[in-house]
């Protein structure tokens, strides 16, 4: 008499499901050197044309893009030729603490926005533009722009460095980080720009920096 042995299937738990999900190789959702190149235009494209608004309503926003916006109404140069020079010291420390893959795309991600920042205004000309719509708008551009260049592992530079640096580190999320910093930026401003256009130009600010809090989590974002 012959003995047969039955094995039943135990369907998966939940918990058994997460882990098998979590098991996924990161190959499985790797950007490709296109996708990379793509996503890096695309967000430098709307970052830059970000920036463009602002500048046109003759705001101000955080970061070394904010401060090259004040600088440029003081100084006779490009914004493109002011961004890129800002951003220049902050190299040495994207090289130092996030190496050279994410510097080099850094540094390529400010020489594009610096270019396209130039090419804008031939193409558009002189915008009179309403100041509530350019400052808002401009910044929704800008923090979307960001969110695709930091999910590229890049960033613009200056205090984008900086804000990751620290959520890598301590788990801050980046845009609380760059929103304290930007603020300083801001309240700068008072010395060139009236009064009612630095608050405008905070609450765009905030707009910026709380689309890439809410948006940039640690963990939440599976594109390596």
């Amino acid at each position: 008499m012959s003995t047969s042995t039955v094995t039943t299937a135990v369907p998966a738990t939940p918990e058994e499901g997460t882990t098998a999900a979590r098991a996924t190789p990161p190959s499985a959702v790797r950007h490709s050197l296109a996708e990379d190149v793509l996503g890096i235009l695309t967000g430098t494209f709307a970052a830059s044309l970000g920036l463009y608004l602002l500048k046109s309503s003759e705001a101000v926003t955080g970061g070394t893009a904010g401060l090259a916006l004040l600088l440029s109404y003081t100084i006779p140069l490009p914004f493109g030729v002011i961004f890129m020079a800002v951003n220049l010291p902050f190299f040495g420390l994207a090289v130092w603490k996030k190496g050279w893959n994410f510097a080099l795309r850094t540094g390529a991600s400010v020489a594009l926005v610096s270019v396209m920042a130039s090419m804008h205004p031939a193409a558009l000309g002189a915008l009179d533009i309403d100041p509530v719509y350019g400052v808002l708008g401009g910044n929704l551009l800008a923090g979307v722009g960001l969110l695709i260049i930091f999910r590229h592992k890049s960033s613009l530079g200056g205090f984008n460095i900086l804000a990751l640096l620290l959520q890598d580190k301590l788990k801050w999320r980046a845009g609380y980080v760059q929103m304290v910093l930007d603020v300083a930026i801001v309240l700068a401003a008072l010395a060139l720009v009236p009064p009612l256009m630095v608050l405008l130009s905070a609450a765009g600010a905030t707009l910026l920096n709380l689309i890439v809090a809410l948006n940039h989590r640690p963990g939440r974002y599976l594109g390596k």
